[in-house]
């Protein structure tokens, strides 16, 4: 009977220490779950797939400064396509409709990249041409004649070309994004084209008005 009392203390702490171990597996197996269902996410609330947790990537955001370019580059190309179809409905001069069709072309073409662009980038670009470009083309949209051909090629053609080129080399310096830094430098030879078949064309029709002049004097001699 007096051997009995050490073995029954001696079985009490057995389980109380099996109980101990029990419960120790048990918090590190629930530890292990939560951790798991937690979706593989960092510290700083990044996943491994390289998304936050609000679901948006990674890639880093767009600036103000690319934004206003690809919205400027789509407002140009949009104006010089409006101004140009007004001029393939006025002109009577082959050479003048000539230029007007490849402005189309070109223009049309280069705001397709724009766009698709801006669609990639997430940026959301203009329906329709604002105040200033609108003004411009309906004082243009107002002559007529010879009046509206030496003035289609003196704004459309050489003036804004001459802006549209200042302002391909000021973005580049400013863009950051790589898309559109080379978006910029493919657009840049057509411009330069255009430009000096404008200034071709406005030249040869300084000369023919003076021509005509000299003519009229002689005429009434």
């Amino acid at each position: 009977m007096l051997n009995k009392k050490p073995v029954k203390g001696l079985t009490g702490i057995c389980a109380a220490a099996a109980l101990c171990a029990t419960l120790a597996v048990q918090a590190q197996t629930s530890g292990t779950q939560s951790g798991s269902q937690g979706g593989g996410q960092t510290s700083s609330g990044q996943t491994s797939s390289g998304q936050t947790s609000s679901g948006q990537t990674g890639s880093a955001a767009i600036s103000s400064a690319d934004r206003k370019i690809v919205t400027d580059l789509a407002m140009a190309n949009m104006a010089e396509i409006e101004v140009a179809r007004t001029a393939q409905g006025k002109s009577q001069d082959d050479q003048v409709k000539k230029y007007a069709q490849q402005m189309i072309d070109d223009h049309t073409k280069a705001l397709g990249e724009v766009r698709q662009l801006a669609q990639t980038k997430g940026i959301t670009l203009p329906a329709t041409l604002d105040r200033a470009h609108k003004a411009r083309a309906g004082k243009l949209a107002a002559l007529s004649g010879a009046a509206f051909d030496r003035a289609y090629i003196a704004q459309a053609g050489v003036a804004e070309h001459k802006k549209t080129h200042g302002m391909l080399a000021r973005a580049q310096g400013r863009a950051k994004d790589a898309d559109i830094k080379a978006l910029l430098t493919r657009m840049t030879p057509t411009v330069d084209q255009h430009l000096h078949a404008a200034q071709d064309l406005h030249g040869n029709q300084n000369s023919a008005k003076g021509n005509s002049g000299m003519a009229t004097e002689k005429s009434g001699q």
